[in-house]
């Protein structure tokens, strides 16, 4: 049996995931393909366009059989914890591939990730503040491997490879050429396939939506053009300044990777900024990436602190958003064998603690924004 992951965040689901699902289904035959895919927020610290239930229901109708929901304390997180808490989630679900896109499926990721896992830590130890550390990291990558590794997905798909390594090479990993437009791409209106970036800024600018449905599933595109509010920062970025406003120095100081003093710079310049990009430039340094000071503002934003998120690491758990027949059949057959916990159900008991509790807490300001309950209440979707 070939069970097939996808890591995922389908921010919004588009032609290209389609495709990589179809490329998952030539592997995986007649066997399931299961995806973990972000909640309602996403790994470079942002909301999601769309709703978790939205986002998993167009995974299912295009080929998906199951899909769980990344806890949070994994969800958001750089690179590297994403892609070791996501391929251990994938391993405890029994899976045995991993199907992920890149842009160049020739590079011989398993051999590059052990070549990685296995430099001496102080190699990574970093001290030139004049760059970021992603660059040192890739500038690292380059003389110790002898390639260079700079592309958005490749990146992502290294991470991948070496997590895949520490964790023992559960799982057999399988490249994909990304095709059509590139991870950051501007819209391209003649193309097939656009970035999910160039699709949200359309969105987000109240540009013609009359093209999705060329982009996107066609009940997706009903559902985005209906939809009345788009989640951005911009739309976040009075309850921040509020948060930050009205917390003390120790009480940022708690936040989880609030380091280095960031506590005084964010305080400093949130009363000065008037919108969330500019509060961002001002608190920008060569040392911090703008993905880093994203998540640690979401972070700031929802109060998750050091303490939540080793709670939630501690005793994780799986949601499972939804499942075709093909997905009930594999679940309901190996689910006591699964080394984590799945939650089919939210209730008071089950999200008392731990990373179901994270998840509820942090997604009731999505539920404030979008106006629909994001667990309680909510069954897994058959299709």
């Amino acid at each position: 049996m070939s069970v097939v992951g996808i890591i995922a965040e389908f921010n919004p689901f588009h032609s290209g995931h389609e495709f990589l699902l179809n490329q998952a289904r030539l592997i995986a035959g007649n066997d399931p393909i299961v995806v973990v895919m972000s909640g309602n927020y996403v790994q470079r610290g942002e909301m999601a366009i769309m709703s978790k239930c939205q986002r998993a229901k167009v995974a299912l109708q295009s080929g998906a059989d199951l899909v769980f929901e990344t806890p949070f304390s994994t969800a958001v997180e750089p690179a590297d914890l994403f892609s070791l808490g996501n391929i251990e989630q994938l391993a405890k679900l029994g899976v045995t591939d991993l199907v992920f896109g890149v842009e160049n499926a020739n590079l011989n990721f398993a051999y590059l990730g052990s070549k990685i896992a296995e430099i001496p830590q102080n190699h990574m130890d970093f001290k030139d503040y004049s760059q970021t550390y992603s660059t040192q990291y890739n500038q690292m990558v380059a003389r110790e491997v002898g390639h260079e590794v700079n592309q958005p997905n490749a990146i992502l798909g290294l991470a991948y490879a070496v997590a895949n390594h520490n964790l023992g090479s559960p799982l057999k990993l399988h490249p994909v050429n990304r095709i059509g437009a590139g991870h950051d791409d501007l819209l391209q209106r003649n193309g097939v396939v656009q970035s999910a970036s160039a699709i949200r800024n359309l969105l987000l600018h109240g540009e013609d939506t009359s093209n999705l449905k060329y982009w996107v599933p066609k009940a997706e595109a009903i559902e985005l053009s209906k939809q009345e509010i788009y989640p951005n920062w911009n739309l976040l970025y009075p309850f921040l300044k509020y948060r930050i406003e009205s917390s003390s120095i120790d009480d940022l100081r708690q936040i989880y990777q609030m380091s280095e003093g960031l506590e005084y710079k964010m305080k400093q310049e949130i009363h000065l900024s008037r919108d969330f990009t500019e509060f961002l430039r001002r608190i920008k340094s060569k040392r911090y990436t703008y993905s880093r000071l994203r998540r640690l503002s979401l972070y700031t934003l929802l109060n998750v602190t050091q303490d939540d998120m080793i709670a939630s690491f501690n005793e994780e758990s799986l949601m499972l958003l939804g499942f075709s027949k093909t997905g009930r059949q594999y679940l309901k057959k190996n689910r006591k064998d699964f080394q984590t916990e799945i939650i089919s159900k939210v209730d008071k008991r089950s999200a008392k603690s731990g990373s179901l509790a994270l998840q509820v807490r942090t997604d009731r300001l999505f539920e404030q924004i979008m106006g629909v309950d994001q667990n309680f209440g909510q069954r897994p979707i058959e299709v």
